[in-house]
C-alpha cells in the first residue's frame, strides 16, 4: 500500500463510482471497513427482499456488473486495485448470501458471520483468484466466491438444524 492513497470524504464525493465503491462512506472506517461494508448490504437487501428470487438475482447481478466499473475506477484513484476501503464487493456479495438465507435474524447473523469468515480467510480457490485476477472484476469475483462458500455452509447448517 506504499503507493496508494488513503481515501477520504473528498474522494468519496468526487465521483459517483467512488461513492458506491466506498459503500456510501462505510469504506472510510478506520478499522474493519469490509465488515462495515458488509453491514450496508443488510438494509440494501431488505429493499429488494419482497421481490421474487429472479428479481432479487437480477438486481444483484446488475449491482455486480456496475460494481466492476465502480471498483475499477476507485482502485485506480486509490492506486491499489483492491484497496481495503473498496467495499462494494462486500455489499453485493452479502446481498447474494441473504437471497438464500431464511428471513430470521438468527440466520441473517449466521449468514453475516459465515460471509465475513470466508471473505477474510479466503480458502481455495478464493486466495488464488484474489492474487491472480486484478481490476474491478477481480475485486468483485473473490467476494462472489466467498458468498458461494457462505451459501453452501448456510444450506448445510439449515439442513442439520432441520434434522434435530
Amino acid at each position: 500500500m506504499a503507493n496508494s492513497i488513503q481515501p477520504n470524504f473528498k474522494l468519496l464525493t468526487s465521483h459517483p463510482a467512488h461513492f458506491f465503491a466506498l459503500g456510501f462512506g462505510a469504506g472510510l472506517a478506520k478499522k474493519a471497513p469490509g465488515t462495515f461494508g458488509t453491514v450496508v448490504g443488510l438494509p440494501l437487501f431488505w429493499l429488494i427482499s419482497s421481490q421474487a428470487l429472479l428479481g432479487q438475482l437480477t438486481v444483484i447481478g446488475a449491482l455486480f456488473l456496475v460494481g466492476i466499473y465502480f471498483c475499477n475506477e476507485t482502485g485506480k484513484a486509490l492506486g491499489l486495485s483492491d484497496h481495503g476501503a473498496i467495499v462494494w464487493d462486500e455489499i453485493v456479495a452479502m446481498m447474494l448470501v441473504l437471497t438464500f438465507t431464511q428471513s430470521q435474524w438468527q440466520w441473517w447473523l449466521t449468514a453475516f458471520i459465515l460471509f465475513r469468515l470466508f471473505d477474510i480467510w479466503k480458502p481455495f480457490p478464493i486466495r488464488d483468484c484474489d492474487a491472480k485476477i486484478k481490476g474491478g472484476f477481480g475485486v468483485m469475483f473473490d467476494d462472489l466466491l466467498a458468498a458461494i462458500y457462505a451459501i453452501v455452509s448456510l444450506k448445510v447448517l439449515q439442513w442439520l438444524s432441520s434434522q434435530i
